[in-house]
C-alpha cells in the first residue's frame, strides 16, 4: 500500500498544518449539517447523540471520537499527538462555527445553495485530512480503529471501513440522525477529495510523494 505524502518542514509547520487540518474539517463537518441534505455516517451518529444527551453537536462529536481512541488503544492501536487533537479540537471548532452569526441562516437556503454547500463541505474535509494525515502526528481516532480492526480480523482496509461507516450510520439514525443524499454522497466523494487535497498540497509543493517509506512518515 501507498504511504500518504508527508508535509514538508519541521515541527512548527507540521504542528500548524494539523490545527489548519483540523479546524477546514471541522468547517466542511458544518457546511454539511447546514446543508440539511444528509451528514456522514459518524455525523450521523454524534448528532443521534445530541438528541438524547445534554451534549452538543461539537462536544458529542468529541465524546464519540474520545470513546473510539480509547477502543482503538485497547485493541492496539497506535495513537500519537494528532490522533488526541483529532478526538478534541474537531468538536471544539464545530460549536465554535455553529455558534458565529449567519451559520443557521444557511440551512434556510434554496435546495442548489445547500447542494454548494454540501459539494464545498465535502472538499474541505478532504483537504482538512490531507493536511493532518500529511502532518504525519498519528491517524484521527476513527483512522485508528480501521486499522487496528483490519489488522485484527486480516480483512482489507477497505472492507473494515464500511462495515464500521454503516454500523455507526445505522446506530446514528436509530437515536434520530440524519441520514439522506448527502450521507451517500460524502461515502463516494470523501476518498476523491482527500486523493485531491493531496495532490494539491504536492503540486504546490508542500508535501513529499506519496511514495515515501513508512518509517519516514510515523509520527514522533
Amino acid at each position: 500500500m501507498i504511504d500518504p505524502p508527508r508535509l514538508r518542514g519541521g515541527r512548527a509547520l507540521r504542528s500548524t498544518a494539523l490545527a489548519g487540518g483540523l479546524f477546514l474539517f471541522a468547517s466542511g463537518i458544518v457546511l454539511q449539517l447546514e446543508s440539511g441534505l444528509g451528514l456522514g455516517p459518524w455525523d450521523v451518529l454524534n448528532q443521534g447523540v445530541d438528541e438524547h444527551t445534554v451534549l452538543s453537536f461539537g462536544a458529542a462529536n468529541v465524546v464519540v471520537a474520545l470513546c473510539v481512541l480509547v477502543l482503538a488503544w485497547a485493541l492496539g492501536g497506535r495513537i500519537g499527538p494528532g490522533t488526541v487533537a483529532n478526538a478534541i479540537l474537531i468538536g471544539l471548532f464545530v460549536d465554535l462555527l455553529g455558534a458565529l452569526d449567519g451559520i443557521a441562516a444557511l440551512s434556510e437556503r434554496s435546495v442548489v445553495s445547500r447542494s454548494v454547500l454540501l459539494a464545498a463541505g465535502i472538499l474541505l474535509v478532504g483537504l482538512g485530512t490531507a493536511l493532518y494525515i500529511g502532518a504525519a502526528y498519528g491517524a484521527g481516532p476513527r483512522d485508528s480503529l480501521m486499522l487496528v480492526g483490519a489488522r485484527r480480523t486480516g480483512v482489507r482496509i477497505g472492507v473494515v471501513r464500511a462495515v464500521l461507516e454503516m454500523a455507526v450510520a445505522v446506530v446514528g439514525l436509530a437515536l434520530g440522525g440524519t441520514v439522506g443524499i448527502g450521507t451517500l454522497v460524502f461515502a463516494l466523494g470523501v476518498g476523491p477529495a482527500v486523493e485531491l487535497g493531496f495532490g494539491v498540497l504536492g503540486r504546490l509543493g508542500f508535501a513529499t510523494p506519496p511514495t515515501v517509506a513508512a518509517s519516514t512518515i510515523a509520527p514522533r
